[in-house]
């Protein structure tokens, strides 16, 4: 039975996919295209028929394909749902352990860093690309709708929507089925015009709403979440003659403790594919203030793809360039053998 009921599942979740993306009724022939099961369409057709019998799906027509019933939808987004939810709560304390050691990590590599070079060193948390998980459209009255928006690594953002019309249950559901069916799994990049193309069609009546959930999602998406700096050696830049002019050093170490500044500069710079290698700024070009008579030297390093932060070294225009690039190349090899190990 527990087989036979999975394979009900499947069925069931190959229609409302095929019919979420044609519009059209769905027959069995089709159906087998889209399980892995590999069954005959006369087998698909009698798991239908179940189906049917179950008030999950409908035939719209006589010698017509089916299309998913409101009861079908139903399970449908409560199975979706709950297996989201169950994922993010098996998910969470490894996610917890995994951060606390990344941390640890790059506290020790800011201390590393200055003890071999003599100069002050940060080191920045990793930026996420962020893909869609999953979201919950739900109704706080009859002129707003939540969105809650689950991002891969349980990032959540929730935004309120204005309506003009007010949605009954029914259309809440099926514009969750919707926004899950077209949007789980992208990042910014992949909401690409085909894809709100083809949102919309389904929409129908309500494509101005998921107009504006969309303008929602993808300002979420677009948001900084916060980044943490970890410095070290800050009283190094005090053995060097032109930094240690009270007024400069006062200022320059005010920068490094309250990390504001720093941490615009650092995800300015993740943003900026450019300048993902070994990057040189000298005096002017540094575009933090307090550092105009410093130079700095900073390289990105990768945990796994679409994952970079950023490692910087900050000492006098004379630091010694040689040998911090060959320290920071040394370094990203070495980052790059731990995080590989680690996948």
């Amino acid at each position: 039975m527990q087989e036979l009921e999975e394979r009900k599942w499947k069925i069931l979740q190959a229609v409302i996919r095929n019919y979420l993306e044609t519009g059209e009724p769905v027959g069995s022939r089709t159906i087998s295209k889209f399980t892995d099961l590999n069954l005959s369409s006369a087998t698909i057709r009698n798991e239908m028929a179940d189906l049917e019998e179950l008030g999950l799906i409908i035939q719209p027509h006589t010698s017509a394909g089916r299309i998913p019933s409101d009861k079908g939808y139903r399970l449908y987004v409560d199975m979706l749902l709950d297996d989201k939810v169950k994922e993010v709560e098996t998910m969470k304390e490894l996610l917890i352990q995994k951060a606390d050691r990344l941390e640890n990590l790059l506290q020790q590599v800011a201390k590393l860093l200055a003890v071999n070079t003599n100069y002050t060193t940060m080191v920045s948390t990793p930026q996420y690309k962020k893909k869609v998980k999953f979201i919950q459209l739900t109704e706080i009255d009859e002129n707003q709708i939540l969105a809650v928006i689950v991002f891969e690594r349980n990032i959540v953002k929730n935004k309120i929507i204005p309506i003009t019309t007010s949605l009954n249950k029914e259309t809440i559901l099926k514009l969750n089925i919707v926004i899950n069916t077209f949007l789980q799994g992208l990042d910014l990049s992949e909401i690409n015009l085909p894809v709100i193309t083809k949102m919309k069609e389904q929409a129908g009546d309500y494509r101005t709403i998921v107009n504006d959930i969309l303008d929602a999602v993808m300002q979420a998406v677009s948001e900084e979440d916060d980044i943490e700096i970890f410095t070290s050696g800050t009283t190094n830049i005090l053995k060097y003659p032109e930094l240690s002019d009270k007024d400069k050093a006062s200022e320059l170490l005010y920068t490094l403790e309250e990390k504001k500044v720093l941490t615009e500069f650092i995800q300015d710079k993740i943003e900026d594919e450019e300048n993902r290698g070994i990057q040189v700024y000298i005096g002017d070009e540094t575009p933090v203030k307090s550092m105009k008579d410093c130079s700095v030297v900073t390289a990105t390093y990768e945990i796994e793809e679409g994952v970079y932060g950023k490692v910087g070294i900050i000492g006098p225009k004379r630091m010694d360039y040689e040998k911090v690039v060959s320290t920071l190349q040394s370094l990203m090899g070495q980052l790059d053998d731990i995080f590989k190990k680690k996948t």
